[in-house]
């Protein structure tokens, strides 16, 4: 995981003035969401060789809020999260952290520094250490792997981890080899490296895809317990998750929203129905 200062990202760059001045509260800890939202997606468009993965996408996420993304292959959910994080550029609309921050001027690593952290569905550990190491080593900052690991924590360094090894459930694991814990472990100690760097919204795609019935419902446990803290915008096509977690569903098709709030009311839009979930 690399470490990056914002504020020096902004400041080498010519004519960003109102950026830096915008961004010293988000280095100070204060992101500027005075209109309750954390996320804008306005208008956004994205085309790969003439197809449109995003077509005049509008959307929004409030703070603290937990928001699940449904829809059909092909819709456009993973194209709208490597917008956000930086990984594809939108052929035109605007993308904002808060009120002030054009993701589009960042780039990725620049982008998870701001605060915004991303899961992908398969989980990315370092298998051959530790649960304790692999969260160690999310808190280490830019040093090496091996200096990281040699280095002595501090108590409140400590504190930490033992917190996050709480939260995501895997405190009597702590000494076991990353490699081989379940599958759902293995996810819920992603969640926990990237909570160590406390982001201020979390992005995660399918977390729950290869899941036991019992893990599935820890997952669930665990993203409600981070709503509120953290803003999560999340993929998902198990719809009895969905319902355990989501207050409010968003159904994307063809690039753009098709239909918008709780589980209930999008299962019974027809054009949902006839886009995604069938008869």
């Amino acid at each position: 995981m690399t470490l990056f200062s914002p504020k020096t990202a902004v400041v080498e760059r010519e004519g960003w003035d109102g950026e830096a001045k915008g961004l010293a509260h988000l280095v100070d800890g204060q992101l500027d969401t005075r209109h309750g939202a954390i996320l804008y997606l306005e208008e956004v468009c994205v085309s790969f060789d003439g197809f449109k993965a995003l077509n005049h996408l509008n959307l929004d996420i409030g703070v603290g809020e937990l928001r699940c993304i449904i829809g059909p292959n092909g819709a456009g959910k993973t194209t709208m999260m490597d917008v956000i994080t930086g990984k594809t550029r939108p052929d035109s609309g605007a993308v904002f952290f808060g009120q002030t921050i054009d993701l589009t001027r960042y780039r990725e690593a620049e982008i998870a520094q701001l605060g915004i952290g991303r899961k992908f569905q398969k989980p990315t550990v370092f298998e051959a250490m530790t649960v304790f190491e692999n969260l160690q080593l999310a808190l280490a900052g830019p040093r090496s792997v091996w200096a990281s690991l040699r280095a002595r924590l501090t108590g409140e360094q400590r504190d930490r981890i033992e917190a996050l090894l709480l939260r995501v459930r895997l405190q009597e694991q702590r000494h076991r080899v990353a490699g081989l814990l379940s599958h759902g472990q293995k996810q819920w100690l992603e969640i926990g490296m990237l909570l160590a760097q406390d982001p201020q919204l979390l992005l995660l795609d399918e977390p729950v895809a290869g899941m036991t019935d019992a893990e599935t419902e820890k997952t669930a446990e665990l993203l409600l317990s981070l709503k509120g803290h953290h803003s999560l915008m999340v993929v998902e096509h198990d719809m009895a998750f969905v319902e355990a977690i989501a207050e409010r569903v968003t159904v994307l098709a063809e690039g753009s929203v098709l239909a918008e709030g709780s589980l209930a009311q999008v299962q019974a839009d027809e054009r949902v129905i006839e886009v995604y979930l069938g008869r």
